[in-house]
């Protein structure tokens, strides 16, 4: 079975918990094994994880903020700190991630692509529409 994870990073915007939850459900159709990583890149440091289904997202779209929380990672930002998130993704046989967050988060994102080859897919949700390439972004409106 594939595994994909999911995670939200940077700053809270509304419309992350509406991602996450069509990730899920995306996720159950396929039949794809779906991982919440808890506090961002933090969390993928951490190895801080859970199994999601669509019995866990059930009744988060009302909620504002993200189920997942979110953070920002300093250590993220350093080359020692992205080689123990790859290893964890690795570790937990994680297929592919896909990120919630701006522009930040997409760099973030892009270094995991470019640094180890790793398969990313970043949904934009930042409250600032400051990402090239998109016209609106989660939260903006």
């Amino acid at each position: 079975m594939k595994t994909i994870a999911v995670l939200t990073s940077g700053g809270d915007s509304p419309g992350m918990n509406s991602s996450i939850r069509a990730v899920v459900r995306a996720c159950a159709h396929y039949q794809i094994k779906c991982i919440g990583i808890i506090r961002g890149f933090s969390g993928l440091i951490e190895n801080n994880t859970k199994v999601l289904s669509t019995r866990s997202v059930r009744g988060i779209i009302n909620r504002g903020g993200t189920f997942l929380y979110s953070a920002r990672c300093d250590e993220f930002k350093t080359a020692d700190g992205r080689k123990i998130a790859h290893k964890n993704l690795k570790d937990n046989e994680i297929d592919g991630l896909i990120v919630i967050g701006g522009d930040g988060s997409f760099t973030g994102a892009l270094k995991l692509k470019q640094e180890f080859n790793f398969p990313v897919v970043g949904i934009p949700g930042t409250i600032d529409n400051d990402l090239h390439g998109t016209s609106h972004t989660l939260g903006y409106d």
